[in-house]
C-alpha cells in the first residue's frame, strides 16, 4: 500500500486518508475516489490529496475484516457487518464468554495492521452484548497477512458464548440455634435471584441440623431432582473434616477442593456426587454482591466444568472490590469527600410507539414531561443536570427554556440508547464523581427518590453502582461511578448501562424505590394511565 500525498492524475481508486472539503465538494475519510470526484476536486482547485493506493497484493479494509471473520471459528456469537475496517461480534444468548487467549495473542502478533479485542475469559454476558471486535488499522492489509491468520485459526475455536442452560438448583441450609430464620429466608431469596438471572430455577430447599449425617441425607435427597446442590452451612468451613465436606463424602460424593484464592469468597467447597456439582457456599454468598461463588456458579450454570485447577487459577484478579456493607472491611480507609453527582436525562428517543407524537412533550399538570423531569433533577441536586436531546431537539429544548440545564445534542440518536450514553459522558465536567442516568419518561419518580439514590452513593464513597429497583427487580435510574465512564464507550446500538452494571466484577447497591422505578410511558395508553395529556407534535 502506498500512502501519502497523491497527485490527482494518480488518485483514481485511491482511498482518502482524511475528510476533504473544497468548495461544494465534501468527501469523507475512507472514500474511494472516482473519476467524477477527481474532476470536481480539480475544478475546486485541488491538485493533490492525502490518500492510500492499494497494491495488487492488498485487500481493502472491509473485505479484510470479513475474511478474518470468516477464518475464525466460534460458537454462540453473531458477527455484524464490516464498516470502516471493523466487525463487531455479539452474544446470541446470555451466558459465559470463553476465549483462546493463546490464539488471539498469536493473531495479534502477526501484523500490527490486524487487531482483535475481546472481553475477559469467563466474563458473564447478556444477549446482544458486544464480546469481540475485529479491527483493521490501515486502509488495506496484505494478502500474506490474512493467509497467516487463516492458518493460525484453522481448526481452533477462537472464542464463544456458553449459553446458560436453565439448571435446576437445589438449596440446603443447615441450622443452629444461633442462626435466625430471617437470615435463611434472605439467603433463599438471594440464591433464587442468582439462579433466575442465569436462566435457572431454584427447585426446592431443605434445612437440616448442622450435623454430618442429617446433612448427608439432605444432599442425597436434593441431588435426585436437581442439576446441582448448593449448601450454606450455619458455620464456616475451617477444616477438610468439617460438617459440609464430611457430609458430601458421607452422601457418596467427593470433595475436589476446599477454599479458593478469591476474596470475598475464600471458604468455598467444590464437590461432586454422581457427576453433579455439590457446592459448599461461602458465607459472603448470602449477600447478592459479587464474590468468588459467582464465578463458580456462572460457569456451572453455563455447563462449563469447574475443576480444582480452575479454582486455584482464580487468584490472579481474585482480589475483588470491597463490599461497602461488609462489617469488617479489609481496607478501612476513611471515605472520600462528599462525591459530586451529575444527572444525565436521556431524552433523545423517537417515541416510536406513540403514534407520531413525542411523549416527552406530553403534559402532566400542564408541564411538559421533559421539563418535569429536568426540574426534578435540578431540585434533587444534580451537579450539573444534562439533557441529551435528539429527536425533535428544538421542541424539547424550548420546553426547557429558563432552566439551568446543559443541552447535549445526540445527532446519532437513531442508532440506539448507547449513543446517548456516549454523549452524556462526553459532556460531564472533570469535577464529577458519578452520573445518574435518568430516563426522561418516568413520571412517577420524585425528587425524594433521586435524593435517596444520591445519598446512598455518598454513603459508600462514590465507588459503587447504585441502582433503583422495584420488588427486587432492576429499574431506573442508576448511578455510575467515574471509574466506569470510559467503559460506557464500549457499548453500541440500543444497549444501555445494564451490560456494565451486571457483568459481575463491580459492586452494585440496589435501592428499592417501589413502582416508580419501573413506570415509563412508551404508549399513549401508558401515558394517560400515568396521568399525562398528549400534545399533538406530529412533524
Amino acid at each position: 500500500m502506498i500512502f501519502g500525498d497523491t497527485p490527482l492524475d494518480q488518485a483514481l481508486g485511491a482511498v482518502l486518508a482524511h475528510s476533504t472539503h473544497a468548495g461544494a465538494v465534501k468527501l469523507k475519510k475512507g472514500h474511494v475516489l472516482t473519476t467524477d470526484d477527481i474532476e470536481q476536486l480539480r475544478g475546486a482547485g485541488v491538485t493533490q490529496v492525502t490518500a492510500a493506493r492499494l497494491d495488487a497484493d492488498d485487500v481493502e479494509e472491509n473485505a479484510a475484516a470479513r475474511q478474518i471473520t470468516s477464518a475464525l471459528q466460534w460458537f454462540g456469537i453473531q458477527a455484524g457487518p464490516a464498516a470502516t475496517g471493523r466487525v463487531n461480534c455479539y452474544a446470541q444468548a446470555s451466558g459465559v464468554f470463553t476465549v483462546d487467549a493463546n490464539l488471539i495473542n498469536a493473531i495479534n502478533s502477526v501484523d500490527p495492521s490486524v487487531t482483535i479485542a475481546t472481553l475477559k475469559p469467563f466474563e458473564r454476558v447478556e444477549q446482544g452484548q458486544m464480546v469481540v471486535t475485529i479491527k483493521i488499522i490501515p486502509f488495506a492489509v496484505a494478502k500474506s497477512v490474512l493467509s497467516d491468520i487463516a492458518n493460525l485459526a484453522d481448526g481452533r475455536n477462537a472464542f464463544g458464548v456458553h449459553a446458560f442452560s436453565g439448571s435446576r438448583v437445589g438449596l440446603i441450609q443447615t441450622t443452629l440455634a444461633s442462626v435466625k430464620s430471617s437470615v435463611l429466608d434472605k439467603t433463599t431469596r438471594v440464591l433464587d435471584a442468582r439462579a433466575a438471572a442465569s436462566g435457572g430455577t431454584l427447585i426446592g430447599e431443605l434445612r437440616p441440623a448442622h450435623e454430618v449425617s442429617p446433612l448427608a441425607v439432605s444432599i442425597r435427597q436434593m441431588h435426585r431432582n436437581s442439576d446441582m446442590v448448593i449448601i450454606f452451612g450455619a458455620s464456616a468451613v475451617v477444616d477438610k473434616d468439617d460438617v459440609v465436606p464430611a457430609a458430601i463424602r458421607e452422601a457418596g460424593g467427593t470433595v475436589q477442593h476446599i477454599g479458593m484464592p478469591v476474596d470475598p469468597g475464600n471458604l468455598l467447597v467444590l464437590g461432586e456426587l454422581d457427576g453433579k456439582p455439590v457446592i459448599g457456599a461461602p458465607g459472603c454468598a448470602r449477600s447478592p454482591k459479587e464474590n468468588g461463588f459467582d464465578w463458580v456458579i456462572d460457569r456451572l450454570m453455563a455447563n462449563i466444568p469447574v475443576t480444582k485447577a480452575d479454582i486455584v487459577g482464580m487468584g490472579v484478579g481474585g482480589l475483588l472490590m470491597e463490599i461497602p456493607t461488609r462489617p469488617q472491611p479489609r481496607d478501612p480507609r476513611p471515605p472520600l469527600p462528599k462525591p459530586v453527582v451529575a444527572i444525565a436525562i436521556l431524552a433523545a428517543g423517537q417515541s416510536t410507539r406513540m403514534g407520531g407524537t413525542n411523549k416527552l412533550l406530553a403534559t402532566f399538570d400542564g408541564v411538559p414531561l421533559i421539563r418535569r423531569s429536568a426540574e426534578m433533577a435540578i431540585r434533587a441536586g444534580g451537579e450539573p443536570v444534562i439533557a441529551v436531546l435528539g429527536h425533535m431537539a428544538q421542541e424539547c429544548s424550548t420546553a426547557l427554556d429558563g432552566l439551568p440545564v446543559n443541552i447535549a445534542l445526540n445527532k446519532d440518536h437513531a442508532s440506539g440508547l448507547a449513543s446517548s450514553l456516549h454523549v452524556a459522558i462526553r459532556h460531564l465536567p472533570a469535577s464529577v464523581d458519578g452520573v445518574m442516568i435518568m430516563l426522561a419518561d418516568m413520571p412517577a419518580l420524585s425528587v425524594s427518590d433521586l435524593q435517596t439514590l444520591i445519598r446512598q452513593f455518598h454513603d459508600v464513597g462514590g465507588q459503587t453502582v447504585v441502582r433503583a429497583t422495584f420488588r427486587g427487580k432492576r429499574g431506573n435510574p442508576v448511578i455510575l461511578p467515574r471509574f466506569l465512564f470510559d467503559e460506557v464507550f464500549t457499548l453500541a446500538g440500543d444497549v444501555g448501562a445494564r451490560h456494565l452494571v451486571e457483568r459481575g466484577d463491580i459492586p452494585v447497591i440496589d435501592v428499592e424505590l417501589g413502582e416508580a422505578a419501573a413506570i415509563d410511558v412508551d404508549t399513549p395508553d401508558m401515558l394517560r394511565l400515568a396521568g399525562g395529556t398528549i400534545v399533538e407534535t406530529v412533524r
